[in-house]
């Protein structure tokens, strides 16, 4: 995974004990089933004392001593026990003469050694039968909606305890929690996708291929013209959402969110993707002056003469358009084009001096660019005394009117601007800021304001 700079949850980086390398001194396996009388009733005696001097958050429902070793040198004694959990995971704890603990989880035991041949410190109390299904509590505290279908553990490190689940309809999860697992410890969850094969940790339960389709989908829900001829993942963001980056075959690019309720969420084309560390494939270049011609050709049909040099997207969500701020080499003012994602439409274009009244707030061009529309506004309106030398946009009212403060540079007390906002937005009265006390609060900006 790469870093793309939105606050990445990054890979778990563990060093994994397995049961086999740590308890060298383990009994002979005990074939499945053969839980006599004797090590059930000294296992049950044993396991209140266990439980709590080793702080497992374990209600006993079975127990069994699976068996003691004695050291040949020291004649130190290490029980050994399988527990049965109601609700939670089944263990195996090794318990040593000075009353230290080494727990495992029946999911790490379950596994065969390096020599194919069963642990000997299997699971096999009824109680234990199905290891994954003492994941479900777990699950359902780290938030996903997961019904698990297949599950193995990757082992632990002395705080965490990591496990990957496959859960029904394809998703898959890497799951750490605390080692021992404690219900009231936090749980974690991220999606396969956010491990690279060959890592530390990795995902074996679900196809990387199938994990990376959800972009095909998600680019699908935009509306945007592509055929998918490659995809990879980016990252994950500060909310949870996944970034995708879809390469099309006629050479454009875009990165696509999954929201992190499973939705679609933000779509940026490569051009304007740096903030997010990039396309790899794709061009962004080729693709960034593509994209400027597109939008000099929309903005001009949309009746806006502005030869695109730079653009930024607004992350708002429009269904079949998409809303982005203009910057023109031809002018010194920009605009927010409001396009559909059918080129033969005709975009909505709002200047950058108004477009605050339409809720899109400018950042490309600098406000003083916006001065001489404002004046034109004031001219249109009887106001010829005024060339704007300062603006506060002041907000929209229920109804629908606009309002935005100026200043004058001959430093005479400016005005209050009302504008209709629907159908479009049109300059429609002044009030001079001395009258102006009743709408929000009046006129502040400086030489507006009476001292």
């Amino acid at each position: 995974m790469r870093p793309i700079g939105i606050g990445l949850a990054t890979a778990l980086m563990l060093a994994i004990f397995a049961p086999a390398a740590t308890l060298t001194a383990a009994p002979k396996p005990t074939p499945a089933g053969a839980v006599s009388k004797d090590t059930r009733d000294k296992g049950m005696a044993a396991a209140p004392a266990v439980v709590a001097s080793a702080k497992l958050d374990c209600q006993v429902a079975d127990a069994r001593l699976i068996g003691t070793n004695v050291d040949p040198k020291t004649k130190a004694k290490t029980n050994f026990y399988e527990l049965a959990c109601t609700g939670n995971h089944g263990l195996i704890v090794a318990e040593a003469p000075d009353h230290t603990y080494q727990v495992f989880t029946c999911m790490e035991t379950g596994e065969p050694q390096a020599d194919g041949k069963p642990n000997s410190l299997m699971c096999i109390l009824p109680g234990n039968a199905d290891p994954k299904a003492a994941l479900a509590p777990y699950i359902a505290k780290g938030g996903e909606a997961c019904t698990v279908e297949k599950a193995r553990a990757l082992g632990h490190s002395p705080s965490n305890t990591v496990f990957e689940v496959a859960c029904q309809g394809g998703a898959g999860y890497i799951v750490q929690t605390s080692a021992p697992p404690r219900l009231d410890q936090p749980v974690v969850m991220k999606p396969c996708i956010m491990y690279e094969p060959g890592g530390n940790v990795e995902c074996k339960f679900t196809d990387r291929a199938a994990q990376l389709a959800v972009a095909d989908r998600l680019i699908a829900q935009t509306g945007k013209p592509c055929t998918v001829k490659d995809r990879g993942f980016i990252g994950v963001g500060r909310n949870g959402g996944l970034f995708f980056e879809v390469a099309c075959t006629d050479g454009k690019g875009y990165v696509v969110e999954q929201a992190a309720t499973g939705g679609l969420g933000r779509v940026l084309d490569c051009a304007a993707a740096d903030a997010l560390g990039g396309c790899k494939l794709t061009d962004a270049r080729e693709a960034r002056n593509e994209q400027n011609s597109l939008y000099t050709r929309l903005a001009r049909k949309a009746g806006f003469e502005c030869d695109v040099s730079g653009y930024a997207p607004f992350s708002i969500s429009l269904p079949g358009k998409e809303v982005v701020e203009l910057q023109c080499s031809n002018r010194p003012d920009g605009a927010v084009g409001v396009f559909s994602a059918n080129s033969a439409d005709k975009g909505v274009i709002y200047d950058c001096a108004h477009s605050e009244l339409a809720r899109y707030r400018c950042s490309l061009t600098k406000p003083i660019t916006f001065y001489p529309k404002l004046t034109a506004d004031l001219k249109r309106l009887g106001k010829d005394n005024c060339a704007v030398s300062n603006m506060r946009v002041v907000g929209v009212t229920s109804d629908k009117r606009g309002f935005i403060e100026v200043a004058c540079a001959d430093g005479l007390q400016g005005y209050m601007i009302e504008f209709a906002t629907e159908p479009e937005i049109a300059p429609k009265q002044t009030i001079v800021c001395s009258a102006a006390g009743g709408i929000a609060g009046g006129c502040k900006l400086p030489g507006n304001i009476k001292s």
